[in-house]
């Protein structure tokens, strides 16, 4: 699943289904299993109902018996799944009780391991039909007897439709298990749900799904675990007006009679064997644009209809043909379908979803218009497809077998996608910018006590909250971290060699990361790369335990050491490692300008003569960043880095110069670093000009921002920036012929926004006049917006920020009105940037109501509002007493909810606001769901927040007043 900034997972909220469960007579859906390529028919016998007797009644439970198969939340093994025939009616109208709803039947058809009478099957939020008393048919098949059903009931805690029987079924014997049920389609973004949007002033409702983790069982019964795979055979029946899509091409639709209704009935080819969480299917009145390229894969883009009209489709179109042959040639594998859909949906909780054949994303994700899209948004688009087509192959093709794997499939699309992406659009450079969007920050993740490892047990994740919490920025980030270097160690050629291997070996099978190492391995010995240990010995410890190294360089002696890095030394690990926090490190250096060299650290200590230093000389270690480390050195060494870049900063590679700066900063929090030394990495930047040192050190900068904007240490530390940052400004306004240009450069155009924003912020003379100047023109003209596309969400920003209730009306009016999804992103941030409390309020009252925020954006919304110093308390103060509402309405299970308690408490550095955590956690007790990693890690935040702004206070006071009041320049 694409990140969505990536992200949340789907949330879940209670539906109401018993009460309308007698809607289920309405129809009578008897199902023609297609054997071959033959159309799959759904016949209806009368609206009265099948022959059967049967009457839908309230679902019947039985309490939980401690130790039974029930209780477990992980499938017992006695049964397989080898196909499904799925059925489904989604009303697009309201019922009578205004509620929206779906019915449907299924039959799947599996196969007994070994003797048992139980058969246990996920079931959540379906109101199932009875048959002579009981919610399930069985059926045994090919000259098997069916035993009879003795008792059925759902077990609602771990969520099974569970049917026990008179007798058992025969090991090696093949049976189907019929079910007819009614479920809401809700607007909960999970399972199957309800989507809305407003096109020329009509109201429409889209059916669409998000299955991962563990919501396929929302919309039909079904074994849903990622190893129990089957072939699908699914039909949708729909409104005349609207396309149903799924994962494989549809047969020619038909129309159908319901009742007084007409109807259209759409059967899919059976799909390839695949995971239930992978399955996906839509029912809208959205059309597409596409192409069938000369491999034959028919390529589409689906979204809404003005959308489609306006070319907003049209850069996805131009680059999923690319990125696909290049994914081809990488994994030297063919795509394994014969058709690759993609669809922009209005609501939807991730970034994207890589259905196999149908790939769902938010709108941001899959649409882009030059005219009003950023250069970042584009970015986005490129890197997000590439991330889903990625999982075509790693992740569908190939499944891992448990969720506690995960880190796998999404570490790995999230790495392959920078080279996808790469290829896609090679001027980007996006080969280096992975280290800015995903390895420097997953790096201050990572460096905390309440971290955990990328692998973790099976027996440790099994309920749906704890799948949930997965969907983290380790598993992404970290994950393609640790790959990137893998890769870099064995090379790009022989790690694509082993992957072809392994995918040839899975395909339509799962795996455990052993698999993946194996196959790694013999690439590596085939190609005669000389490793110190095997691929699978190094790569456990990067895997198995949390965190990192810090390696530590003594250039005088040439000895190096490595320890476990935590921004809090003084932090308590409680989780054990089998390593003891010793990794196996793979260290690239550089002295002075002389070739790139390679180490191996193998131990805590080790001593290598050779990086052992002249008076004259600097060493850089970890050449681009390609190893998941930071990086310490002797005093005499960070000196005469020091001095490099404030004489030739250029001769530094770019990315290390970033480096140099983060590491400091990091190393200063944990106290193995002056805090000054960090400060005095940043003074070089009156003349840097590049992207990633700028961006890193702002960064970093924003931590004293956190901690110090609301003391004294605020005036001096603005007026250090501001300082720092007039060169950059004027260098834009020179080469944009004063802001009226775009640079040609792709991390250029970021600059400029780095330019305009730090300006703007630190009181750069005549920054905030120009963009308020713009922003005016704009309301003067709503119709012509002027404002460079690029630069939008910082004028927006800065505009509310300088303005009052008249603009921020202004900015809610076009927020309301876009009808592209990137510009209402960019507006639905700025209208957080506001001073004025009351409109925070207000804005934050907003966000619990799905007709002015969607749900999707709510907690982005909160996290936006709690990065403003003024919004920051009213949003801590707004979840506290709203909590178990969003809880219940927003989907504890979903984990942007994690984000949300990153987000709100981010600022927290007082011994009163590390009491109100814990009283928070005491109050919400049980009603944390995703959020409990979370809450202990800003737990552990908080506390070391206090610790650093006690120790640090004066003396950053007194540099940045000693440097804001030299006489002398930087």
């Amino acid at each position: 699943m694409g990140k969505g900034v990536y992200m949340s997972k789907a949330v879940v909220v209670t539906c109401v289904v018993v009460a309308i469960g007698a809607v289920a007579t309405i129809i009578a859906l008897a199902v023609v299993y297609a054997q071959e390529k033959s159309k799959n028919e759904v016949t209806f016998p009368s609206t009265a109902g099948p022959s059967t007797t049967k009457t839908t009644t309230p679902i019947p439970t039985t309490p939980s018996t401690p130790k039974e198969p029930w209780d477990h939340y992980r499938l017992p093994d006695s049964l397989v799944p080898i196909s499904y025939n799925v059925t489904l009616w989604p009303r697009l109208k309201p019922n009578a009780e205004g509620l929206y709803i779906f019915s449907g039947l299924s039959t799947v058809v599996f196969k007994c391991v070994t003797k048992t009478n139980l058969i246990i099957i996920h079931s959540n939020k379906l109101n199932l039909t009875t048959f002579d008393g009981h919610l399930a048919k069985l059926t045994g098949l090919s000259g098997a007897a069916a035993p009879s059903l003795n008792k059925t009931w759902l077990e609602v805690p771990t969520q099974y439709l569970v049917v026990q029987l008179s007798s058992q079924l025969q090991a090696g014997s093949t049976y189907e298990l019929f079910t007819e049920f009614v479920g809401e389609l809700a607007d909960d973004l999970g399972g199957f749900y309800r989507s809305k949007y407003i096109e020329d002033g009509v109201e429409k409702i889209v059916a669409t799904t998000q299955m991962q983790p563990t919501d396929a069982r929302k919309a039909f019964p079904c074994f849903d675990e990622p190893a129990m795979k089957a072939v699908f055979h699914i039909t949708l029946i729909h409104p005349l007006d609207t396309v149903a899509l799924s994962n494989a091409m549809n047969y020619d639709p038909v129309n159908i009679t319901m009742g007084v209704e007409t109807l259209i009935q759409t059967s899919f080819e059976p799909t390839e064997i695949m995971s239930t969480y992978l399955l996906a299917f839509v029912v809208c009145d959205f059309t597409y644009n596409g192409t069938k390229p000369g491999a034959g894969v028919l390529i589409r883009i689906w979204a809404r209809r003005k959308a489609i009209e306006e070319g907003q489709g049209n850069y996805a179109l131009e680059k999923t043909g690319p990125i696909l042959a290049f994914f081809e040639d990488y994994y030297k594998s063919p795509y394994p379908l014969d058709k690759s859909d993609q669809i922009a949906l209005p609501d939807f909780s991730a970034g994207a979803m890589e259905n196999w054949g149908l790939i769902t994303y938010r709108e941001t994700a899959l649409l882009y218009n030059p005219d009003v899209s950023s250069n970042g948004d584009k970015e986005w688009v490129a890197t997000v497809i590439a991330h889903e087509l990625a999982h075509m192959w790693f992740g569908n093709l190939v499944t891992t077998r448990w969720w506690n794997d995960l880190w796998l499939n999404e570490g790995f699309a999230t790495y392959v996608s920078y080279l996808g992406a790469n290829y896609a659009e090679p001027k980007w450079n996006m080969k280096d910018l992975i280290v800015l969007n995903e390895i420097i920050g997953v790096m201050a993740v990572d460096a905390l006590a309440s971290s955990h490892p990328l692998s973790s047990k099976e027996e440790d994740i099994e309920k749906p909250e704890q799948i949930s919490e997965l969907f983290d920025s380790i598993t992404y980030s970290k994950g393609a971290a640790v790959l990137r270097m893998l890769s870099g160690f064995i090379s790009e050629t022989v790690f694509s060699k082993g992957l072809h291997t392994y995918l040839e070996e899975f395909k339509y099978n799962n795996t455990v990361y052993v698999d993946l190492w194996n196959h790694l391995q013999t690439a590596v010995d085939e190609a005669g790369v000389v490793l110190p240990y095997s691929v699978e010995v190094i790569m456990n410890r990067w895997i198995l335990q949390m965190g990192f190294p810090v390696v530590t360089i003594d250039t005088q002696s040439g000895k190096i050491t490595q320890k476990h890095f935590l921004l809090d030394p003084d932090s308590t690990v409680d989780r054990p490692s089998p390593y003891h926090y010793e990794w196996i490190v793979p260290i690239t250096w550089m002295k002075n300008d002389e070739a790139l060299q390679q180490y191996w650290l193998l131990s805590k200590e080790a001593t290598n003569t050779n990086m052992s230093l002249a008076d004259n000389e600097w060493l850089v270690a970890n050449i681009d960043m390609t190893g998941f480390f930071r990086v310490n050195y002797d005093s005499a060494n960070w000196e005469r880095l020091l001095s490099k870049l404030s004489s030739k900063h250029e001769d530094i590679p770019v990315i290390n110069r970033a480096q140099i700066i983060d590491d400091a900063f990091n190393l200063a929090r944990a106290k193995m670093v002056n805090t000054t030394l960090a400060l005095r990495t940043t003074k070089f930047l009156h003349k840097e000009v590049e992207y990633m040192p700028w961006q890193t050190a702002s960064r970093n900068l924003d931590y004293f921002f956190v901690m110090f904007d609301r003391s004294e240490v605020y005036g001096p530390m603005q007026a250090y920036l501001k300082k720092q940052v007039t060169p950059l400004f004027d260098h834009f306004t020179t080469i944009t012929a004063n802001w009226t240009k775009i640079p040609e450069n792709h991390t250029d155009q970021y600059n400029q926004v780095t330019a305009l924003s730090l300006g703007c912020s630190t009181g750069v003379d005549g920054c905030t006049e120009l963009i308020t100047g713009w922003f005016r023109e704009w309301m003067e003209n709503p119709a012509d917006n002027k404002i460079s596309a690029n630069l939008r969400s910082t004028v927006y920003c800065s505009a509310l920020a300088a303005g009052g209730v008249k603009e921020w009306d202004f900015a809610w009016s076009m927020y309301k009105n876009a009808t592209i999804a990137s510009e209402a992103d960019k507006l639905m941030y700025a209208l957080s940037c506001t001073k004025q409390p009351w409109l925070l309020n207000r804005y934050l009252e907003y966000c619990l109501d799905p007709e002015k925020i969607r749900k999707q954006d709510a907690t982005y919304t909160i996290v936006y509002i709690a990065s403003n110093p003024i919004g920051q308390p009213l949003a801590w103060d707004f979840i506290r007493a709203k909590w178990s509402h969003i809880f219940n309405d927003y989907g504890g299970g979903s984990f942007s909810f994690g984000r949300l308690i990153d987000g709100v408490t981010e600022r927290f550095s007082t011994e009163f606001e590390y009491k109100q955590l814990l009283q928070f956690k005491e109050d919400n007790a049980g009603q944390l769901g995703s959020a409990t990693s979370s809450l202990e890690q800003a737990l552990e935040r908080t506390k070391a927040n206090i610790k650093w702004v006690t120790m640090n206070k004066k003396q950053v006071l007194d540099w940045f007043t000693s440097e804001t009041n030299s006489a002398s320049k930087p």
